[in-house]
């Protein structure tokens, strides 16, 4: 164990050394919030891979949120030195494409969606910007279908000929508790939906069906409960 800068005990990781998909050489990496890009990020430094961070996420709904969780990432990404392209906020977009999908459950079809949405516009700028690989900081979490994120990941580089995208398994060899440690030393906003407005709704019907307070944003950091 280490200490943390804020004085948690922190889990000292073997970390082994990430290659890209073989003959590529630069990432840009799609960050869904800052929580779950702390470990992909060092990771990735760790191994001295070349890349930016892409924010996109039109779905983070209301603004008050989307604002928090990008000011996070950037605030991150500054402190390491990396660069941070901050895209669109398309929110009508994103509203358009969910048309019909509004009462679909997480990792359902609404999701892929708004996955496939995010990564066409990082694969766009990827091709764009002479970025050779694309991947996503969105599979570390356990709330997540990894498969579901990685074919939306590979169909979207897909229509490049000279993009991959790199499917590398984030949680594994400790990442996944590898990222609330580093979430709890950086004192990360804590968001408690996943982002759309369908997701704040129906975490907050479950809470009510519990009994539990509903959510209050920009209120919760990591650590506060200790």
């Amino acid at each position: 164990m280490r200490q943390g800068s804020r004085g948690e005990e922190m889990t000292e990781l073997v970390r082994d050394k990430l290659d890209l998909p073989e003959g590529k050489s630069k990432l840009l990496l799609h960050s869904c919030c800052a929580p779950c890009s702390g470990e992909v990020m060092e990771a990735i430094q760790a191994s001295g891979i070349e890349y930016a961070i892409f924010f996109y996420n039109p779905n983070i709904h209301p603004q008050k949120e989307y604002l928090l969780r990008k000011d996070e990432n950037i605030r991150f990404a500054e402190q390491h030195g990396v660069p941070i392209i901050d895209a669109d906020y398309d929110t009508d977009n994103w509203f358009a494409r969910a048309k019909g999908m509004e009462h679909e459950p997480e990792r359902g079809i609404r999701c892929t969606m708004c996955f496939d949405m995010r990564f066409e516009r990082t694969a766009l700028y990827a091709h764009e910007h002479g970025y050779d690989t694309i991947s996503s900081s969105l599979g570390i979490s356990r709330w997540k279908n990894m498969q579901q994120i990685t074919d939306c990941g590979v169909r979207a580089a897909e229509k490049y000929p000279d993009l991959e995208y790199w499917d590398y398994n984030w949680r594994k060899k400790g990442g996944a508790s590898r990222m609330i440690e580093i979430s709890k030393r950086e004192r990360f906003y804590q968001q408690e939906y996943c982002g759309c407005v369908y997701s704040l709704r129906d975490s907050n019907l479950h809470r009510k069906a519990q009994g539990r307070p509903l959510i209050k944003l920009g209120v919760l950091y990591y650590g506060d409960e200790e």
